[in-house]
């Protein structure tokens, strides 16, 4: 404890140079931690929305299906994956895809339509909350009254419903080429309007119950996919090794694989984040580095006298790598203060993108406007320590330096 008090009153000699040192490595450290809370926050939302909005954890599709999307490839035996999922405690929401126009007045589109089932979606996925106006499909269909037409739910996603300038309660006729080569026609009334969820779901998705489909497309019960959510009781990996055997004839998939692109782009996330905190490593180390080098010309003559006392060359090293260890912990804790209260400003409030312009999109997925931090402890702590020996470090050459002085050239330096 001598030993540290020492160092302490040594590194403040020259008040005015240790005073920028330490404000550099706090500010140092404080940026790293809020850039790092920030782009986690960032890639955390970014996978939640994948995960728990619209893809889910994996998905089963038939062989092939995914590289044509074609009407005819669907999943053989979907009600026994779905049991088998539901045994494991997987949410799993079966899905049928079919392609067609929509039309309101004058305004016609193309749209992909999905049959769902509103139950079995609102379990797995979020998707049923991401409305910007109206309600999302009832979990029954209503019957209709004698005489009348019943009035077939329809939920549009966010582009689609402004290019037709539909809005909640707007009648829309939908026109398909059905399973049987017939030409299948509906007349649908728009419950609800998405949010920005993706962009292809913005500009196409035309949402409907999965019994409308049918009756639309003739479809016969065809299954094209089925989500899968586990609510984190399983990695996307485990849940692909529990459903594979049953889903044989299927491919089964993590999200990973659905997203290529944004699954390459969270695998290189830490690679690059401690590539940009390498700068603000190395700037810091720098600092301490140039500081106690000044430091040590400046004691040139007081490291010659303790030598000609028989002061070891590990002795002067040990004072000098003292001083620097004091200077790092009180620069990192401050830091460390700084960078977590404003972090945690950043994780309550978040930075309001909203006023950019636009939607906020990553690979095609919505981020949320708000950029929330995260409270990652780890990677706070991470910093720190690696801060820390980065600063202990980059005073070894000052120290060596000092512990090889010549005795009586160091006490007649001037």
């Amino acid at each position: 404890m001598n030993i540290l008090r020492i160092a302490w009153r040594n590194i403040w000699r020259n008040s005015r140079r240790t005073t920028i040192t330490v404000a550099a490595v706090a500010l140092n450290t404080a940026i790293l931690i809020v850039s790092y809370g920030l782009m986690y926050g960032m890639l955390e939302d970014t996978v939640h929305n994948i995960t728990h909005m619209v893809v889910g954890d994996a998905q089963i599709h038939a062989p092939e299906y995914r590289a044509d999307h074609s009407f005819y490839r669907t999943i053989p035996d979907p009600e026994k994956i779905i049991a088998a999922a539901k045994k494991d405690g997987i949410d799993a929401s079966p899905r049928s895809y079919g392609y067609g126009l929509v039309s309101v007045g004058h305004k016609s589109a193309g749209a992909l339509f999905w049959g769902v089932d509103p139950v079995l979606e609102r379990q797995a996925l979020e998707l049923a909350g991401q409305l910007k106006a109206g309600e999302y499909l009832s979990e029954k269909r209503e019957l209709p009254q004698e005489g009348q037409l019943r009035k077939r739910e329809i939920v549009l996603g966010r582009k689609l419903a402004k290019s037709l300038h539909a809005e909640v309660g707007a009648e829309i006729v939908a026109v398909v080429q059905a399973a049987d080569g017939s030409l299948g026609n509906e007349l649908f009334v728009v419950k609800g309007i998405l949010k920005t969820v993706g962009d292809e779901i913005d500009r196409s998705a035309a949402i409907t119950h999965k019994l409308d489909f049918e009756d639309l497309f003739v479809s016969g019960g065809r299954i094209h996919e089925i989500a899968l959510n586990a609510h984190g009781k399983f990695t996307p990996d485990q849940i692909v090794e529990r459903l594979k055997t049953v889903a044989e004839d299927s491919e089964v998939l993590a999200w990973g694989g659905i997203i290529p692109a944004l699954s390459d782009m969270v695998q290189m996330f830490d690679a690059s984040m401690w590539i940009f905190g390498f700068i603000f490593f190395l700037a810091a180390g720098l600092g301490v580095m140039n500081t106690m080098l000044m430091a040590t010309f400046e004691r040139m003559r007081e490291f010659g006298m303790l030598k000609a006392m028989g002061a070891t060359p590990w002795r002067i090293i040990r004072d000098v790598t003292s001083e620097a260890f004091m200077l790092a912990l009180f620069s990192t804790a401050i830091g460390l203060v700084i960078g977590v209260a404003a972090n945690y400003y950043f994780h309550i409030w978040g930075i309001d993108l909203s006023g950019v312009g636009g939607d906020v999109l990553i690979s095609g997925v919505a981020f949320n406007p708000v950029w929330k931090a995260t409270m990652n402890t780890g990677s706070f702590v991470n910093i720190v320590l690696v801060m820390w020996t980065v600063c202990l470090a980059a005073t070894l050459y000052p120290a060596v330096k000092a512990a090889r002085l010549d005795p009586v050239r160091a006490m007649t330096h001037v």
